[in-house]
This record gives C-alpha cells, sequence and structure tokens, in this order.
C-alpha cells in the first residue's frame, strides 16, 4: 500500500508522506476501515429512511386520491356533496396514518443503523439493549395508559370510526371535533367549550356525520281530521321541498318519506315526517321542514294540537 502511494506522488509533498506513513502503520489501517463502513452503514441507513418514506408519501398520494364510490345512494341524489366529504376524511386519515408510519420507520430504521454502528466498532450491545428491555418494561408499567390512549387512536384511525369536523358524542361530551391525534381527541361543544379526551378513555362513539343524517318532524293534528287529507297535504310538502334545488342539491339525500300516523290517542293524530340528509344538515332541513307544514296546514285550516 505504502508503495503504491509512494508512486502516486510524483514530489515529496507533505500530504503523500502523511499518507504513506499512515498505510503503512498497521495500527491506522483497521481504524481507518472501521470508520469508512460505519460512515456507509450511516448513509445507508439515511438512505433506506428517505426511500421508506417516498414510498409512505405516494402510498398516502395515492389513497387519499383515489374517489369514493357512491352508488348505494339513489339516482339523482346530491351525491357529490357525500363524495366530498368522504374524500375529505380519506385524505385526513391517510395524511395522519401517513405521518405515524414514518415515525416508525424512522425510529426502527435508524435504531437499527445505530446497534450496527456500535456492533462495528466492537462495543458490546448485549447489555445495552438487556438495560433497554429493563427501561421500557418499567416504562410500560409506569405508562400503561399512555400506551392504552395511542393503541386506541391507532384502531381509531385504522377504522375511521371519527375524523376532523365529525359531530360525535363520546358519553362524557358532545362536540365537532379539531383534532385527532394518537393519544387525544379534541372536541368543541355547542358552548364553545372545548373537551380533551384521552383516546383510551372512549367506550363508544356516536357519530352524527357520516354518510347521512336524517331529519325527523312529528305534526300532531286534531282526531277528528281527516287522515287522507292531512297525508296528501303532508306528501304535496315532501315533494315540493324535493323539487327545491336549494336543498336537494346541497341538503337532501333522498326525496322525504310521509310514514303516516305514528301516534294514536284519544285527542290527537301524530304523523311523521322523514328526509334522508347529508350529514350535519338534518336541522335546517328539519326547520324548513316546520315552516313548509305550518304554512301548509294553515292553507288548509288544520290546525295542530298541543302534545303536552
Amino acid at each position: 500500500m505504502s508503495g503504491e502511494i509512494a508512486d502516486l506522488c510524483s514530489d515529496d509533498t507533505v500530504l503523500c508522506s502523511t499518507l504513506a506513513g499512515l498505510f503503512n502503520n498497521a495500527t491506522w489501517a483497521p481504524l481507518v476501515a472501521s470508520l469508512i463502513t460505519v460512515v456507509l452503514i450511516l448513509v445507508l441507513g439515511f438512505l433506506i429512511r428517505n426511500i421508506v418514506h417516498r414510498l409512505i408519501g405516494r402510498v398516502v398520494s395515492r389513497t387519499a386520491a383515489s374517489g369514493p364510490l357512491s352508488g348505494r345512494f339513489r339516482r339523482g341524489a346530491p351525491t357529490e356533496g357525500i363524495d366530498a366529504l368522504l374524500r375529505e376524511r380519506r385524505k385526513q386519515r391517510a395524511e395522519t396514518m401517513g405521518s405515524v408510519l414514518k415515525h416508525v420507520a424512522t425510529i426502527v430504521i435508524i435504531g437499527t443503523t445505530l446497534l450496527t454502528v456500535l456492533d462495528r466498532l466492537t462495543i458490546p450491545i448485549a447489555p445495552l439493549l438487556t438495560s433497554v428491555g429493563i427501561l421500557g418494561v418499567a416504562i410500560g408499567f409506569g405508562a400503561q395508559e399512555l400506551v392504552k390512549d395511542f393503541i386506541a387512536g391507532m384502531f381509531m384511525l385504522l377504522e375511521d370510526q371519527y375524523g376532523v369536523g365529525d359531530v360525535i358524542d363520546t358519553g362524557t361530551a358532545v362536540g365537532t371535533v379539531e383534532a385527532v391525534t394518537l393519544r387525544v381527541t379534541r372536541l368543541r361543544d355547542a358552548d364553545g367549550r372545548v373537551w380533551y379526551i384521552r383516546n383510551g378513555t372512549i367506550t363508544r362513539v356516536g357519530n352524527e356525520s357520516q354518510g347521512w343524517s336524517r331529519a325527523y318532524m312529528d305534526v300532531p293534528v286534531a282526531y277528528t281530521s281527516d287522515v287522507a287529507t292531512v297525508r296528501v297535504l303532508l306528501e304535496h310538502v315532501a315533494e315540493e321541498i324535493w323539487a327545491d334545488t336549494e336543498f336537494r342539491e346541497a341538503m337532501i339525500v333522498e326525496p322525504p318519506e310521509v310514514y303516516g300516523v305514528e301516534q294514536l290517542s284519544d285527542s290527537m293524530l301524530v304523523f311523521r315526517l322523514s328526509a334522508k340528509t347529508l350529514p350535519a344538515k338534518q336541522a335546517e332541513v328539519a326547520r324548513e321542514l316546520r315552516l313548509r307544514v305550518k304554512s301548509a296546514l294553515d292553507t288548509a285550516d288544520i290546525a295542530m294540537v298541543p302534545t303536552a
């Protein structure tokens, strides 16, 4: 090796003399070789990490870009709005899962790289692994609730139980989801109060924003009212609101239905009117139905009776 370096150096410079002495020394050669190996291992580790991150990013982009199918809804329904909501939900879910997978990949790859470097440097890693294992067990016992929250958050994301913007009922609080992490879910209720709920404490979730919602309206009329007349009147209201493009294209999924007599007593008949709506639009549709039903009953001179 020193002879080859001497042949490459045409003049007697300090650099050439240093290199020749370095590689001629049997003590430095293994150290230089180990140093080069460590650098290659680190470069390879970070290269693999970047490749894995790019693969995860591509999968996330494809998942977020794929559009949901709306074939389960009737022809003519405003599926564009539902598709937009489902597409946004899928995008948020994919981005969250992508972020989690990137963090896990970074920890695994960099951890493996560092252990390989230590092994290459002839540093015994068995005691280190034992210490880390004991420390992990101790942390696991002390952070059981934290681990429970993370596992619950992971399954919540995988199962798509709810997402940002959904109106949910967790039992302890009801409100709109503002943020979702692996550890906590942040809600804002109707009064503006913000709730931070640990995912591990959520045992059941009622989601009002997935797929579709339903608006109900009960119409109590006098017992002496003609059933056929009231039913025809309510069906006319249902057809009228379905024909209104403002509601059909932005709020209502299917034509409203009149169920007929829902309750019967010695003083009144209660008819029920139902409409399937886009998520979280049931309150607006119900208010509009009340206005139209009230106007139609007044026109037909049919009085509503108090239910209490």
